[in-house]
């Protein structure tokens, strides 16, 4: 039977790490009788933090997707008469800076989010990296202050923090009836009731009581700050407001709401504990009332790539089949899934698709709706839902399914480069085979994981976005594909860029009896335009000094040298060649000789365009004692630090900096005896940078150290 999607509501939970995003989707899978017991991230007993790696750290780091429904409105527990059943897939994403990714593709098929943050720590700095993903992808969002029940928690000073650090109109729908220990319920104030939760069945129930005297003055101000904006929003309830505004009924406010958060011109704030069990049934029903369901999203655009004009496809089964794939995953026992969104249509386990990227059809066997790392098989799936597709060949992440009759691609996603690579090597001869496999398996699932060979050395590089990710990469080839391997010291993973134009003529000749080789080419070698990345390629050859079917040679020549740059082997991101001139021999030029011609001229040029080397920056925040102050941003200096904000949060104060990644290796240990253990720090990457020519220097010499 086919589910209204009216009642479908596609959300993710994220935060900075530890904020309680796993603890959270534990007690929603509780509530609505997935679990009938409680999963404890600290115990490693969650059911959404299946790896091994994850339940012996406690953190997450692989987002994980799950279905549960959940009938609203309930009174005190029990479905009212005009109750329905809501169906959810949720995805939990890490927190982690080294596993964004996991948000960053998680959210492109999302509808709607749930947004954590810690009521102890507030706005934290992958709160920020992931509020701007969320912002990009233009995903409705509800924020959630989670663990009200610690010392130190402060529901509105979080609030003014999503507000002004993160440039949102937050507002608290909510204000919790004691703090800390003394935390046991909430005043709701669209409906203008206190409701406190009942610890003897982990919150399911509830008393709803008087509104505590002493918050009767803040309540009532804390209503009509919510009641002002919400008719601010809406027009039709703003004359009511002029006029009266008690005359502004529940639903009224509601509705208006809804649309705001929708419109995300409002981010409505609850809070709760939901370790302790309260809080959550609470965000539940918001997640219900204001969120919104793939039918009230727009209709997704994409391009037919046969006509290349744009197609809207509705969020309805009517539709031809359209769907993203925005994670691959190999699961020992079924092989390798590809994690889809559906946005129109309907597609049958069984039936055929056409994969936009290689143009070719794939067979979909089976379709599995997940829960965290378990599969149950479906027979079919339609839009609005989310599900995973198993025996395909050839689908990678951001590919778009769709009918092969109505072909379309849809708005891929974009990936951070890696900033942090190392090499290994397998410990035996049998680990070699092995080695090569899972390397290829992991890359395909993670496009912020990359695999090279240097040339000069033979070795293989790994390349990730910090030392976790690649500890955690080794650690599921030894777990996972039973591989072992010898692994080298952390190394930066440096670019190189053009910084002006020079023009240049390469003519590339090889006479060996016989036929020869002869290419002659002249071209402007500069930086890329604003915001181009990769080979910006303009022929302005004109008549027939090199023939058509040579220019595809060159610009494929210009394209393979990018990735040995010029200075150290490493990779040119991006930079533009206009071919200006050239000339080419009838019987000694072909393909090959033009495109060495490039590869030679390249080289040469760079010397002219003034070549740079580019370092990872990365931006961290430091949370310290105010005595270990002065030491922390010392220390940050002598690492070619710049310090751009101090500031104060929960007693401590703040440092955020921008320092090279090449500094900051063995911080951590560092700043723990500068603080005896004190401070705390968090790192992401920020850009890419021009490095100083001293250490420019060093960096050349130490490539070509390995060279010789």
């Amino acid at each position: 039977m086919a589910r209204d999607l009216k009642l479908t509501r596609n959300i993710g939970i994220a935060a900075h790490i530890d904020a309680g995003k796993t603890t959270t989707t534990e007690r929603i899978l509780f509530y609505t009788g997935v679990n009938h017991k409680l999963g404890e991230t600290h115990e490693g007993s969650s059911t959404m933090d299946w790896m091994e790696q994850e339940a012996e750290r406690g953190i997450t780091i692989t987002s994980a997707a799950t279905t549960c429904d959940w009938v609203f409105p309930k009174e005190n527990g029990e479905p009212t008469e005009d109750a329905q059943s809501y169906h959810f897939n949720i995805i939990d994403t890490p927190g982690h800076v080294d596993f964004t990714v996991e948000v960053n593709r998680s959210l492109r098929v999302l509808d709607g989010l749930v947004f954590l943050f810690s009521a102890v720590d507030g706005v934290e700095p992958q709160s920020e990296t992931n509020w701007r993903l969320a912002d990009n992808y233009k995903v409705p969002r509800i924020g959630f202050v989670n663990k009200m029940d610690r010392q130190g928690a402060n529901f509105l000073e979080v609030n003014k923090q999503v507000k002004e650090m993160l440039g949102s109109n937050a507002v608290p729908i909510v204000l919790p009836i004691g703090d800390e220990a003394d935390f046991k319920g909430v005043v709701d104030l669209v409906r203008n009731r206190a409701v406190v939760w009942h610890d003897e069945n982990f919150g399911s129930t509830y008393d709803v009581v008087p509104i505590p005297e002493d918050m009767k003055d803040e309540v009532r101000e804390y209503r009509a700050l919510l009641i002002e904006e919400v008719a601010t929003y809406d027009e039709n309830l703003l004359e009511k407001f002029m006029e009266d505004e008690d005359s502004i009924t529940e639903d009224e406010v509601h509705a208006a709401l809804r649309a705001a958060v929708m419109d995300m011109a409002i981010i409505p704030m609850v809070c709760g504990s939901s370790f302790k069990n309260k809080g959550v049934q609470f965000l539940l029903d918001a997640v219900c009332r204001y969120l919104p369901s793939p039918m009230d999203r727009e209709s997704v655009v994409g391009v037919n790539p046969d006509t290349e004009k744009e197609e809207r496809r509705k969020p309805s089964v009517a539709e031809p089949f359209s769907a993203l794939a925005f994670k691959i995953a190999t699961d020992p026992f079924v092989g390798r899934l590809a994690f889809f969104r559906v946005y129109s249509g309907r597609l049958d386990a069984g039936s055929y698709i056409l994969n936009n990227r290689s143009g070719k059809k794939e067979r979909i066997s089976r379709i599995y709706q997940m829960h965290s790392n378990k599969q149950n098989a479906i027979d079919f799936i339609e839009a609005g839902d989310i599900g995973a597709a198993v025996g395909f060949k050839d689908i990678k992440t951001g590919d778009t399914m769709s009918d092969e009759k109505h072909p379309i691609v849809l708005e891929s996603m974009d990936f951070p480069d890696p900033v942090i690579g190392i090499a290994v090597e397998p410990k035996t001869k049998a680990d070699v085979d092995k080695m090569g496999m899972a390397l290829a398996k992991l890359a395909e699932e993670d496009p912020t994981f990359t695999v090279r060979t240097d040339e000069a050395s033979g070795q293989t590089i790994i390349s990730g976005m910090g030392e976790l990710h690649l500890d955690i990469i080794v650690d599921r080839m030894r777990r996972e594909f039973k591989v072992e391997v010898n692994q080298g010291a952390p190394q930066v993973e440096y670019k190189e860029a053009i910084t002006q134009a020079a023009q240049h003529r390469e003519v590339y000749k090889k006479q060996s009896g016989g036929r020869g080789k002869f290419a002659d080419i002249q071209f402007t070698l500069g930086p890329a335009d604003e915001g181009k990345v990769g080979l910006e390629f303009i022929s302005e050859i004109k008549g027939g000094n090199i023939p058509k079917e040579f220019i595809p040679s060159i610009e494929k020549g210009f394209k393979q040298a990018m990735v040995n740059g010029p200075l150290a082997g490493y990779e040119v991101d991006a930079m533009k060649v206009v071919l200006t001139d050239g000339s080419y021999h009838d019987v000694d030029s072909d393909q090959l000789s033009f495109e060495l011609a490039a590869r030679i001229g390249f080289r040469n040029a760079a010397k002219a365009a003034k070549a740079v080397i580019m370092e990872p920056i990365m931006k961290i925040e430091v949370i310290t004692p105010e005595e270990n102050m002065g030491d922390i941003v010392g220390d940050l200096n002598r690492r070619r630090g710049q310090v751009s904000d101090m500031g104060d949060r929960a007693g401590a104060k703040t440092v955020k900096a921008t320092v090279p990644l090449s500094e900051m290796f063995g911080y951590v240990t560092t700043l723990r005896t500068l603080s005896s253990g004190r401070a705390t720090s968090t790192m992401e990457f920020s850009h890419y940078a021009e490095t100083p020519s001293n250490i420019s220097e060093e960096v050349i010499k130490a490539a070509k150290g390995v060279e010789a």
